[in-house]
């Protein structure tokens, strides 16, 4: 019992001894400079609101894959994914479909953030909304395409 507690105490300090030396990250700091547009917060909030009503509608894809997917087919109406995304390379080949492909794309800052508006309790690293010609969010869609595109100006 006394070798398990010496134990515990010599993690501990190891534990504080490296994190006193080392300096605290900021929320702005973790944006990676790749990872553009980064959507404002205004827009962001937009974003998951749409992303929300979406999932309600059956008019989401989750996933780096899923999305790569709805862009090769032809269904995506635009795609979201977190800047926070580590590494990053992983959905770096998203915009490049997305440019080949014309829909727009958009960068917002958590990826918990962006599990939490698919409604899941994991966190989300790209998304693809998509297209259903009688969905009642078809004016919503088309007014945030039109704003994410004007970050891409």
């Amino acid at each position: 019992m006394i070798a398990i507690l010496r134990f515990l105490s010599s993690v501990k300090l190891n534990f504080a001894e490296r994190t006193k030396n080392q300096p605290i990250k900021m929320a702005s700091d973790e944006v990676n400079p790749k990872a553009f547009p980064l959507a404002d917060p205004q827009l962001t909030v937009t974003i998951l609101d749409l992303i929300q009503q979406a999932t309600s509608y059956k008019q989401l894809r989750k996933g780096a894959n899923e999305a790569t997917k709805c862009l090769n087919r032809g269904i995506a109406e635009f795609i979201v994914m977190a800047a926070d995304t580590e590494p990053l390379e992983i959905l770096l080949h998203l915009p490049l479909l997305c440019e080949d492909k014309n829909v727009p794309y958009v960068f917002v800052r958590s990826k918990q953030a962006l599990g939490r508006a698919c409604g899941v309790s994991r966190p989300v690293i790209a998304i693809a909304v998509t297209i259903n010609e009688g969905s009642q969010l078809k004016p919503q869609i088309q007014s945030l395409q039109q704003a994410i595109e004007k970050l891409l100006i």
